[in-house]
């Protein structure tokens, strides 16, 4: 009988173990695609990182940028990979950067289908334009930012993510749409659409990886050694590569420690923004 009671002692006391390994933590990241790609994309790095640091992480998907904004807001994500942590809606939760990408800057970009009429910025005055939500940083804000200093008024319709708009050009609803460059680039790739840039803005870093206040620091810590070495693991390295080749993202893959300090000219740009219906 003793030795069952310790056998059990010491089974509860391994289990208890494992749970507390297995400790489960929401990683949310912007709805910039389907769902279903977002997760073909997102859950091979995220049980990667997640063996590695010790801990569990649960993909959460919006169906929209502006869903997946306002649960940001809510702070309903323990780590969140988006640039709308820089919002004034919601700064407040305090979600700190930990890590970029190592990818180039992204842009802003007005376009229209290559065969469009459209060549100018100032022939959209009066049209209709879309764009992925009134939560888009690269994707609303900034290029409707650019159109209020030209003077250009247009008429907003919104595809509720960034392929989204995109598919709505490809359809016709709409004559230009508001994009990310590297997320426009990657679609027109995988689509075979032609497409002309009318405007781009000044680069941003792409969207970084954040952590909310209440995860603990040695959480955190783990997390991103995790994801910023799978570049120097064979097995890590694959699966970026694997995990690029479904939404057709081209290298450089993974990435780098950062920090807040890194993303300066996003607040910055909030501060003076034309734009008020800023999700």
């Amino acid at each position: 009988m003793k030795s069952l009671i310790a056998a059990l002692a010491f089974l509860s006391l391994l289990l208890s173990g494992q749970a507390a390994l297995a400790e489960t933590f929401g990683f949310g990241v912007l709805s910039q695609r389907s769902a279903v790609l977002t997760a073909e994309h997102w859950n091979p790095i995220l049980e990667y990182v997640g063996k590695k640091a010790g801990v569990e992480l649960a993909l959460k998907i919006a169906r929209t940028g502006a869903e997946s904004a306002a649960a940001a807001a809510r702070g309903e994500y323990d780590f969140i990979y988006s640039n709308h942590i820089f919002t004034p809606a919601i700064q407040p939760q305090g979600y700190r950067v930990i890590l970029r990408p190592r990818s180039a800057a992204i842009t802003g970009q007005i376009v229209t289908l290559a065969d469009s009429p459209i060549r100018d910025l100032p022939e959209l005055a009066g049209k209709t334009v879309g764009f992925p939500s009134k939560a888009a940083f690269v994707g609303y804000a900034v290029p409707m930012d650019h159109l209020l200093r030209q003077g250009i008024p247009v008429e907003s319709a919104f595809g509720g993510n960034q392929e989204g708009v995109m598919g709505q050009l490809v359809a016709g609803k709409v004559i230009a749409a508001g994009v990310n460059d590297q997320v426009m680039a990657a679609f027109a790739s995988r689509e075979g659409v032609k497409y002309r840039v009318l405007w781009q803005s000044q680069p941003f870093h792409n969207l970084p990886i954040a952590a909310h206040p209440r995860v603990p620091d040695a959480v955190a810590a783990r997390v991103a050694a995790a994801i910023a070495g799978m570049n120097d693991d064979a097995e890590g390295r694959a699966i970026l590569e694997a995990s690029a080749r479904v939404i057709g993202q081209k290298p450089p893959l993974g990435f780098l420690p950062s920090s807040p300090a890194d993303y300066r000219n996003y607040p910055d740009f909030y501060r003076r923004t034309l734009v008020k219906d800023i999700e």
